[in-house]
């Protein structure tokens, strides 16, 4: 589990191919010297487990499952990665719960500075959209932030100096694919609203829509 509170940027040191698999060595560009093998750190925002620390570099492997549902199959050596360890009990969630699962790989869109901030717009699949709301919460690439503005297959997030300046996200160009991972609670009151109303009907599949979203207080009404 982690917040989407990127620790520091990591250096691809070299990428070996096995089939579909790969096997990443990263070297982290801060400390990190407490990884030990069986730890999980989020790369790019992909929960991946460390097969190998020596000398403070760190090695993964990821399955063809990961790097063909993830942009980790892009990278080359000398490409720059988002690094998070995961979070400690005892440690502040800052960000919001990111598990590391991606769900899909989104398109830099629109990217123009404002004032000192950025503005970066993202194409979606629309499936994912309706984990999207404004002011709600995303992981860019592992990076927790906050949603300003979204509709269908759409949504806009702000960068502020110090996200830029510890994060890859602003090396990315109109056009690039990146990591998302829609926010978890989302996906967990979609479940559970429609097992309760499949449970209702006697059905064993249903969509949410209009009543059922009224019915358990989400009226569009309610501000």
């Amino acid at each position: 589990m982690f917040t989407g509170l990127i620790e520091g940027i990591g250096k691809v040191k070299e990428i070996r191919r096995i089939r579909d698999d790969m096997r990443l060595e990263v070297l982290p560009l801060f400390d990190m010297s407490d990884c030990r093998t069986g730890d999980s750190v989020a790369v790019n925002g992909v929960c991946l487990t460390v097969t190998e620390s020596n000398d403070g570099l760190l090695t993964f492997y990821a399955s063809t499952e990961t790097t063909s549902r993830t942009t980790l199959g892009m990278l080359k050596k000398g490409s720059e990665v988002n690094l998070e360890r995961a979070l400690r009990l005892s440690d502040r969630l800052g960000g919001h719960i990111v598990s590391g699962h991606i769900d899909g790989v989104g398109k830099i869109a629109e990217k123009k500075q404002v004032k000192d901030s950025w503005l970066i717009g993202v194409e979606i699949d629309s499936s994912l959209s309706r984990y999207t709301i404004e002011k709600g919460s995303i992981a860019i690439e592992g990076i927790s932030l906050t949603i300003n503005r979204c509709q269908s297959g759409y949504f806009e997030v702000n960068i502020i100096p110090e996200t830029a300046s510890a994060t890859t996200l602003l090396d990315k160009k109109a056009g690039d694919k990146v990591n998302i991972e829609t926010d978890m609670i989302a996906k967990y009151v979609e479940n559970l609203l429609m097992k309760e109303r499949n449970t209702e009907l006697g059905k064993s599949s249903s969509s949410i829509d209009a009543e059922m979203l009224e019915k358990f207080g989400f009226s569009g009404n309610n501000k």
